[in-house]
């Protein structure tokens, strides 16, 4: 008889949880070691659509959700909980926890103390492990005088594994043109007249100019600034949305975009900045990757836990500029990518968030000047950055 594994996961969720689990979760299947049942659970306010039923994968997945409420048979021989430390449960004989972890220096004691719970912990990058290594807060206990008195420390106790989260091959991967998708080769083709895109894809989070954790406002300015008034300009291709993919969630992300080019005077001939807004296959944002218009993805992030678009357009061969820090790190080689410096500043008091951006922690300021001259190097020497994107592909 097979072990009962017992996994509360965003199983469902569009979002960077959501993909890590639907891989972790399609792995213990395949495994065939296991009774998996699956506890699905909401990620934020992202849509909960992303398993298709007449997808093989995503039918072994759906066959293991449980109802709601959920009931099991039995204790879990193995309980995984595919989660932030926080939210982490005991149900099993053994209890795994598996979280992205950390963007900022550091977590929160409640992370730590979700963590403690667990028998095993793991992270997806050498980033986020070091995040919890190297963070301790004092405990400290009320006294009858109403002061504050340290009893001791909390500090990470179990044991923590780094298990790369990595990205399909059969999906990510280099295309000839003739093999795109007609839908995505015509789109670009026909609303974009330009030859020469720069792709950013990611979420745009909460936070003013310069707050939110992708820093897309201030990655858009220092677009503008570079590219404007020449005679031959790129363009942006911005691949994003807020918590969803509504038509009002489309309009904010437009309100912004028009924010940071309203920063510039109105005589300026400013590079285009295209927006796309909606919810895209795997295949398909591989066939983006591998678009001929598309020459190289930028992000000057504040950090991540692991960065998997980026990893991604690595495996399709395209060049990469990014943010010289964070979990990125452990597959953007420092020679065959153009890796952003910068200084490590406290996260702004409007985007913490309780036990999950700390007060006292930091993340990544990428240079602007740094980056502007990594985006004109790009522009004018494709070729040779194209080189080495080809090395970083066959190595990662």
């Amino acid at each position: 008889m097979k072990k009962l594994m017992l996994i509360t996961a965003p199983v469902t969720s569009r979002s960077g949880y959501g993909d890590h689990a639907r891989d972790l979760v399609s792995s213990f299947i395949e495994h065939d070691k296991y009774d998996v049942r699956i506890i699905d659970v909401r990620w934020g306010d992202c849509p909960r659509n992303a398993l298709k039923i007449d997808n093989e994968s995503d039918k072994k997945i759906i066959d293991c959700i449980l109802p709601m409420p959920p009931q099991v048979e039995k204790q879990p021989d193995i309980y995984v909980d595919i989660r932030i430390p926080n939210e982490f449960e005991t149900h099993g004989k053994f209890n795994i926890g598996i979280t992205a972890g950390i963007e900022t220096t550091a977590v929160s004691n409640s992370w730590l103390e979700g963590c403690n719970k667990m028998d095993l912990v793991i992270v997806p990058s050498e980033h986020s492990k070091d995040g919890f290594v190297k963070s301790v807060w004092d405990k400290v206990q009320n006294m009858p005088d109403g002061s504050q008195q340290k009893v001791g420390e909390i500090r990470l106790q179990k044991p923590m594994e780094v298990l790369f989260e990595g990205a399909d091959e059969n999906i990510y991967k280099p295309l000839k043109e003739n093999e795109l998708s007609e839908n995505i080769l015509n789109d670009l083709n026909e609303k974009i007249s330009e030859d020469f895109l720069y792709l950013f894809s990611g979420q745009w989070g909460n936070g003013g100019f310069g707050e939110d954790r992708k820093d897309i406002g201030r990655m858009l300015k220092i677009f503008y600034e570079t590219f404007s008034n020449l005679d031959v300009q790129p363009a942006l291709l911005l691949k994003t949305h807020g918590s969803n993919f509504s038509i009002l969630d489309k309009e904010d992300c437009l309100r912004k975009i028009n924010q940071v080019k309203s920063m510039f005077p109105k005589e300026w001939k400013l590079p285009n900045v295209y927006l796309f807004h909606g919810d895209l296959s795997d295949e398909e944002v591989n066939d983006l990757y591998n678009h001929p218009k598309v020459k190289c993805m930028i992000s000057i992030t504040h950090g991540e836990g692991f960065g998997r678009p980026l990893l991604e357009a690595t495996m399709a061969g395209l060049p990469v500029i990014a943010s010289g820090w964070s979990g990125h790190l452990d597959f953007l080689d420092e020679d065959l990518t153009m890796l952003i410096p910068g200084e490590l500043k406290h996260i702004p008091k409007s985007i913490v968030w309780k036990d999950i951006l700390i007060e006292d922690s930091q993340w990544f300021i990428a240079s602007e000047n740094h980056f502007h001259n990594a985006l004109k190097y790009c522009f004018e020497n494709n070729s040779n950055f194209k080189e080495k994107a080809v090395k970083l592909m066959k190595n990662n």
